[in-house]
């Protein structure tokens, strides 16, 4: 039998096609080697009070303010929601809360969305090592999606020890259930080393940029800073004596009177009145900006470490803020709301191969993810629903036909950010109008204006396709989780693993009061719960709360099991 015999020809194109197959797989690996590593920093609550915002004149961020002049700098960047939760998981999965349905801090993020990868899962299947410290993600880990973490991934608990007095509060009374636990402030006559918290995340970062990297890498550091509670040590408070205290600038005593009923209740809420009843309005923006000078410290040693780092030349620094925040602005205290101190936020990027620079184009955090991709030459994700910002890091100047928009915990609540107008929407059709050129704090509602009706008539086409409906539970589905008696020994909370909901449901005729017991044995308030009423609680596996009657009898405690439950009072 005459076997085939290949020409010269023949042969010289096998030769060359296996020239070229391994060149190109040489190619890729090269590729591989050469991408950028990444350096990836969030700050919680952080709003514009910093020198190169200028929203607060007695900020002091000597390192954010380096890092925005090495970086190209977006002054116009706004968060997905004003909350943690939300906000996060938009940055990490590349999805908006309305497609989603993840809208509020009393969801569980798992739960919502079990399957999508976040960023560092994605990067991790392109060839990166990932690693990471601190609060990424609302206080969970999701251990599976990262190569190493501190603390322990497997914990599902991203805070190291953390120094706080004792006993608590320090400085604001509690003023109910509805008051958030944290909610106080004070400095500690502590070093740095000793307080811990985000000393030891910063540490733990900066020791990792000293180690030279054979693959390119994605490390994470979340700065816990300036979220609540405010306490910090001694020596930050030192630059903001309290008799030179200036008040929030973006304050105005009536400035609820335009607002349209769905903005009023978005305003005044009992911490604003509760911290003037007792004093504390100049402690607590005190203690706000020792916190935020504190973080600013902790940044600029990662910083630092990054200057002497073998990696400095070929890594990608992005710095972020959740959302912002209210010290009394719109009557309000904390976030949760459409009003531009809370969802503009701090954002800086800086890259090996593009210039430095300011940006006012309206950006939102959830484009981060897209360009990460983008930047590390990676193939897009089909599911991400916002541009990769790498044009605008070319050119700040380049055609941007997009705006910010942020929601809020009910679907179809929602604020739209653009170069020179903010537009608010809440359920049910309230509206407010800014014109942010002349009202940068927000004072003057225009939605009413006969003569800004066009541009009103514009930002609502400008609405979101489609809302997904808000996430809940079956309730009838949970386990109900045994309500034990007081002749059953309460054990100290020990929380490990995940992030759980446990469902309270009150069918009793009675108010009642549900505390959870901390690891010393000590009940601390959360809520207080009305008859025929129930709320989803984050918590975990091995945690414990009491419940209590308003008279301080008490209807039981129970135990967290590890999974999603429910507790029902009935007596």
């Amino acid at each position: 039998m005459k076997m085939f015999q290949p020409g010269l020809v023949t042969l010289c194109l096998l030769f060359n096609a296996i020239i070229f197959s391994n060149s190109l797989c040489n190619a890729q690996t090269a590729d591989d080697r050469q991408r950028p590593n990444i350096l990836f920093i969030a700050m919680d609550d952080l709003n514009d009070w910093i020198g190169c915002m200028g929203g607060h004149p007695q900020a002091l961020t000597p390192n954010l303010d380096r890092l925005a002049k090495s970086s190209m700098f977006f002054t116009n960047a706004h968060c997905a929601a004003p909350a943690c939760n939300p906000s996060r998981a938009a940055v990490f999965t590349g999805i908006s809360p309305n497609k989603s349905g993840l809208y509020s801090n009393n969801q569980s993020m798992r739960e919502v969305m079990p399957d999508r990868e976040i960023i560092p899962k994605t990067l991790s299947r392109h060839g990166y090592s990932t690693n990471g410290s601190g609060k990424m993600l609302h206080y969970f880990i999701d251990a599976a999606s990262w190569d190493a973490y501190f603390p322990k991934a497997e914990s599902e608990n991203p805070f190291p020890r953390t120094l706080y007095p004792d006993p608590r509060p320090l400085s604001l009374p509690r003023g109910g259930s509805w008051q958030y636990v944290e909610t106080d402030w004070g400095p500690l006559d502590a070093t740095d080393e000793e307080y811990g918290g985000d000393y030891l995340v910063t540490n733990y970062v900066s020791k990792a940029l000293q180690v030279k990297a054979d693959k390119p890498f994605f490390l994470a550091c979340g700065i816990y800073r300036p979220h609540e509670p405010w306490f910090v040590p001694a020596k930050y408070f030192k630059p903001f004596p309290l008799e030179s205290i200036q008040l929030p600038p973006g304050y105005k005593q009536d400035d609820l009177d335009d607002l349209p009923p769905g903005g009023k209740r978005r305003g005044p809420n009992r911490y604003f009145a509760h911290i003037r009843k007792h004093g504390q309005w100049k402690q607590a923006v005190q203690g706000y900006l020792a916190s935020i000078h504190y973080a600013d410290a902790m940044l600029g040693r990662v910083l630092d470490a990054l200057e002497t780092s073998p990696n400095k030349d070929n890594t990608i620094v992005v710095l972020w803020s959740d959302h912002g925040w209210h010290l009394g602005e719109k009557q309000h205290w904390q976030k949760f709301t459409a009003w531009r101190a809370c969802t503009r936020v701090p954002l800086m990027i800086q890259t090996p191969n593009t210039n430095s620079g300011v940006c006012d184009k309206p950006v939102s955090l959830t484009s981060l993810f897209p360009t990460l991709l983008d930047l590390a030459n990676l193939p897009p994700e089909e599911h991400h629903d916002h541009p990769s910002l790498k044009p605008l890091l070319n050119n700040p100047d380049t055609e941007w036909p997009h705006v910010a928009i942020t929601h809020l915990a009910e679907p179809e609540s929602y604020s739209i950010s653009d170069n020179r107008w903010r537009y608010i929407h809440y359920r049910g059709g309230d509206e407010e109008l800014y014109d942010i050129e002349k009202d940068g704090y927000e004072w003057d509602n225009l939605a009413t204006s006969d003569q800004h009706q066009a541009t009103l008539k514009k930002y609502r086409a400008m609405q979101p396709a489609e809302f997904v409906p808000y996430h809940t539970v079956n309730l009838d589905t949970l386990k109900t989780l045994p309500l034990w008696s007081t002749g059953v020994a309460m054990k100290n909370s020990a929380p490990v693993g995940p992030k759980l909901t446990v469902t309270f449901v009150n069918e009793s005729k009675n108010p009642i009061n549900i505390y959870w017991i901390d690891r010393k044995g000590t009940p601390v308030l959360f809520f207080a719960l009305e008859p025929g009423k129930s709320k989803p609680q984050l918590t975990r596996k091995d945690a414990t709360w009491l419940i209590t009657y308003t008279n301080d009898e008490v209807a039981g405690h129970v135990r967290v099991e590890d999974k999603n439950a429910k507790v029902v009072i009935t007596r």
